[in-house]
């Protein structure tokens, strides 16, 4: 009898793993079906007078289109957020256009705008951030209205939205924040996005994570900035929109800080104004009257010599932040990433490979593919590879 009930229980104990080992089977093939789900985003990046969207299915565009805004209709709205339901029609509008169902997507992504800082991320658009983006606490720009946008589209579809690597991101290491004014303290304002875009594109092709690497990206675009990455973080970073470093296309940088205080109180001209000599008006704007450096560069082919001399103060300046981020790293460099549409100049980036090239190997991604690092940011959201921040 008792031999029996033990082979009855084997009997029992054997169907039971082989159930259990079914159901861990059907349970692991569902999650992996999940993964593997292709994830249909709407990516919304606003600029001051276009509006450039995206339509994604995972990694692949489907379409993108950039809905320009004339001057005149700009001027009708008193705010930067008077502008939400001007540009969320014409969003719409073009998805209609495009025969494209909007309850198809499965995540609304917007460019990130003047946020308190925060530490590098995808961030779901909480009701907190939704209300800081609309205020504008660090300030008004249009990229502010990238998250309020894709709040509005997706909750009216029922899914998700997220920003991702706003330019307010701040990794900075305490010491990088002194100036030398206790009220002035340095500040991370940089083209996060596209830095820490093409630094994890350049760890993932490695095949090294990028918070083991030590990097110096530099974004030369309408602003330029060159950020120290270590352990995952940009540890310092030249502030891109009005403070410090190399001038770029249409910023000044920095500038001799006693003579801009002259200036300032010199009577000649409102706060404004000098601001806008600072961001807007300055760098190569200021002195060959363009920010587009394909002007700059058929100057300098004509034989202009203030066009010359100009672009090689620039890179002497680029260089010179590329040298300061090697001795933030200690000297100890993995790799130069040289990013932004500048980058698409052979000339400046092999003069800048010819000064700084003893520092580390360079590796250059011309252009930024900011529509493709928003959608990358919310597909390891929603593909469980990272946790969506909380602001």
């Amino acid at each position: 009898m008792w031999l029996l009930d033990t082979v009855i229980d084997m009997a029992v104990d054997g169907v039971t793993e082989i159930a259990e080992a079914v159901i861990t089977k059907k349970i692991k093939k569902s999650q992996e079906g999940k993964r593997h789900m292709s994830i249909k985003s709407l990516i919304i990046n606003p600029g001051s007078t276009s509006t450039k969207i995206g339509v994604f299915e995972d990694e692949n565009l489907l379409f993108e289109e950039t809905l320009r805004h004339s001057t005149e209709e700009i001027a009708r709205y008193a705010t930067i957020v008077d502008q939400k339901d001007f540009r969320k029609d014409i969003i719409v509008s073009l998805l209609e256009e495009k025969n494209f169902d909007i309850h198809s997507l499965n995540v609304v992504v917007g460019r990130g705008g003047m946020l308190k800082p925060i530490v590098s991320g995808t961030y779901a658009v909480s009701d907190a951030l939704l209300s800081d983006l609309k205020v504008g606490v660090q300030g008004q720009h249009a990229s502010n209205l990238g998250g309020i946008l894709a709040r509005e589209i997706a909750d009216s579809i029922g899914v998700p939205s997220y920003i991702v690597d706003p330019v307010v991101v701040d990794e900075l290491m305490p010491s990088a924040r002194y100036s030398g004014v206790p009220e002035l303290p340095r500040v991370s304002i940089f083209h996060a996005l596209n830095q820490k875009a093409v630094a994890k594109r350049y760890a993932k092709e490695v095949g090294k994570a990028y918070e083991s690497l030590r990097l110096i990206v530099v974004h030369m675009g309408g602003g330029v900035s060159v950020g120290a990455h270590i352990d995952g973080r940009v540890v310092d970073v030249f502030n891109a929109l009005d403070g410090d470093g190399a001038f770029s296309p249409e910023r000044a940088g920095a500038v001799p800080c006693g003579a801009l205080v002259k200036m300032c109180f010199s009577g000649k001209y409102t706060e404004k104004e000098v601001y806008k000599k600072l961001v807007g008006n300055g760098g190569f704007n200021a002195y060959l009257g363009t920010n587009d450096m394909r002007n700059v560069e058929k100057m300098v082919d004509e034989g202009n010599k203030d066009a010359i001399a100009l672009r090689e103060a620039f890179l002497l300046q680029v260089s010179k932040d590329i040298g300061s981020m090697a001795c933030v790293l200690e000297g100890k460099v993995d790799q130069i990433i040289v990013t932004g549409g500048i980058a698409y100049d052979k000339y400046v980036v092999g003069e800048l490979q010819k000064r700084a090239g003893f520092i580390a190997p360079f590796t250059v991604y011309p252009g930024e593919d900011e529509l493709l690092a928003l959608a990358q940011g919310a597909l390891r959201v929603m593909n469980g590879e990272e946790k969506a921040m909380e602001y």
